[in-house]
């Protein structure tokens, strides 16, 4: 980008924007995916029934979601499908399952079930709201004062056992709750259990999509830059 600097390396507020916040959302279900929790490999395995977002949020999956192509009335299995939260006001309420990795956990299938034609079914999920907020994502820059916009992600360095969080990112400058100027090619560090916990939606998640999630802030975030 034309006259692009890289931000001064401290720790900042940052704002996803909507086009990649999802990815945030993407890797706490990957966290709470029953492969992961069945190796106990991920950073979510002891945090069922705990608090992995604010409260007042919740992560729902509804795969009857009219009008979506990734909507389905069965899973890979044939099983049948249903609306859920996998987070509730907070609290975190079950995995991401199918049977095989229902049946190490001791636990029934959630229809969760996904499936090519060169691989065995495995856990995936579709259709996935997070709840928004009730303030615009200009609002969240005025709140935010000082620190970044990300509007692309560069690379990812992710420790799915310990939730180690490191990404490369470019964006906007935020002075004041304005642009000031372009910014290329910054990292962005955290622990994804803290950060979660941090988040403050927008309202402007995009109605037409299968993942509607809106823009984030996150306070507290290392960045890495000049």
């Amino acid at each position: 980008r034309v006259g692009s600097v890289k931000p001064t390396t401290g720790t900042y507020p940052v704002v996803y924007d909507e086009r990649v916040a999802a990815s945030l959302v993407g890797h706490l279900l990957s966290a709470i995916n029953g492969t992961s929790i069945a190796r106990g490999s991920s950073w979510a395995r002891d945090l069922l029934g705990k608090q992995v977002l604010p409260t007042g949020l919740s992560l729902i999956e509804d795969p009857h979601r009219a009008r979506i192509g990734s909507s389905r009335p069965f899973d890979g299995e044939g099983l049948p499908t249903q609306r859920r939260a996998f987070v509730e006001h907070g609290v975190l309420t079950g995995w991401v399952l199918d049977l095989a990795t229902g049946r190490k956990l001791g636990m029934a299938s959630t229809g969760n079930a996904s499936r090519g034609t060169s691989a065995p079914p495995s856990p995936s999920t579709t259709n996935i709201d997070l709840t928004q907020g009730v303030v615009t994502c200009e609002d969240l820059l005025k709140q935010m004062g000082t620190g970044l916009l990300v509007t692309s992600m560069i690379g990812s360095t992710i420790n799915p056992t310990t939730g180690d969080y490191s990404r490369g990112a470019s964006g906007f400058w935020v002075e004041n709750g304005q642009l000031a100027y372009p910014v290329h090619e910054c990292t962005i560090a955290g622990n994804l259990k803290d950060m979660l916990l941090r988040i403050v939606p927008a309202n402007d998640a995009r109605q037409h999509l299968s993942t509607r999630v809106p823009s984030i802030l996150i306070d507290g975030m290392t960045l890495a830059g000049a």
